[in-house]
């Protein structure tokens, strides 16, 4: 068996910036047998930022080292869009709404309106020869000495993710193939300066924001699916009578986050089992929303911006990044091995 650390014996603890609600009942008092079915998760609230690679981030650079090669992706793609397109469009409607006041219509300048079509415009096969072989796009970055109760392979204290930003098939999902890489900081003594992203993308919710990340530790309980059968009965007993909802307000968390459990709202329970026969455990959760309902809204964050302008700014969609039709991307990790092969699910 591989030798494992827990990283945040490590972590530095710092006061989050942002907050979980508290929960408006407490479950494991009414139920005191979920203390078995408990786990805890970190969440990550990425928030627009200018990250560097000493940072933990969504979206920005990575400490890579410069004497290491970028991976790439050897499968050809063809694309929809440029990475550079996705970039610039994002920055002229930002700043064009930005100047709008709230109830006005947006108005566009002509070269505002000539730099959308140059945004817009179809990849040219010079764009697609760039894709061949593709450099993966730097996704996300996590020290361990911020992110408390990410596990880590022993001696390592940093996690790199990076995908390919096309849809592949080889996990039955049709979305971005996830390629981990495990490091220590102090190993790296000069970073990769110009570091390589795709010049195309297959959809330009595939491209992340630069976010910084504000780690805050919840408790999480299993999915209702998941419990035995007598607990969950009493369980939606209870919330017949209390007037709350076990899965939505007092379970499972939303947005980016490590560890915890997984949802199974969208195709049900699957046994998630490594090819050594251990049941394997979250690692990561990739999500489209960081709240969907006020449950889960950190009490730091607003509804909607406010103030005289508009803003084309989704606080609960900080990273840009969209999971098919809105749902999250959950990387599960042999108990184990670092070594053995990763799996993943869409929920």
């Amino acid at each position: 068996m591989q030798n494992w650390v827990t990283c945040h014996q490590y972590v530095v603890w710092m006061t989050p910036s942002r907050t979980t609600p508290p929960r408006p009942v407490d479950i494991a008092a009414a139920f005191p047998e979920l203390a078995a079915y408990r786990r805890t998760a970190t969440r990550l609230h990425p928030r627009p930022g200018d990250p560097g690679p000493g940072d933990s981030s969504v979206g920005g650079p990575l400490l890579w080292p410069a004497d290491e090669p970028w991976p790439t992706c050897e499968t050809f793609h063809k694309g929809e869009v440029t990475t550079e397109g996705v970039r610039l469009r994002r920055r002229i409607l930002a700043q064009a709404w930005g100047r709008t006041r709230r109830g006005e219509s947006l108005v566009l300048s002509e070269q505002e309106q000539a730099d959308l079509e140059r945004a817009d415009a179809t990849p040219t096969d010079e764009d697609d020869a760039k894709a061949n072989p593709m450099p993966l796009m730097a996704l996300a970055q996590l020290y361990a000495r911020d992110v408390p109760g990410l596990t880590c392979p022993e001696r390592m204290d940093l996690l790199q993710v990076l995908w390919c930003p096309h849809d592949h098939d080889e996990h039955d999902l049709y979305l971005p193939a996830v390629h981990l890489r495990w490091r220590r900081a102090s190993d790296v003594t000069a970073v990769l300066a110009d570091q390589p992203e795709p010049a195309v993308v297959e959809y330009d919710d595939y491209v992340p924001e630069p976010c910084m990340l504000h780690p805050e530790v919840v408790t999480e309980y299993q999915d209702v699916e998941l419990l035995p059968q007598d607990l969950r009965k009493r369980i939606e007993d209870w919330e017949q009578a209390a007037g709350h909802d076990y899965q939505k307000e007092l379970s499972l968390t939303t947005g980016w986050r490590v560890g915890g459990f997984a949802s199974w709202s969208l195709s049900g329970p699957q046994p998630m089992i490594c090819e050594c026969g251990r049941d394997m455990k979250p690692l990561l959760t990739i999500d489209t929303c960081e709240w969907e309902s006020p449950y889960w809204r950190p009490v730091e964050e607003p509804d909607y911006p406010s103030g005289e302008f508009e803003s084309l700014a989704k606080p609960n969609m900080p990273t840009e990044i969209v999971i098919s039709r809105g749902y999250a991307l959950y990387v599960f990790i042999c108990p184990d091995s670092f070594d053995h092969p990763l799996r993943f699910t869409m929920q």
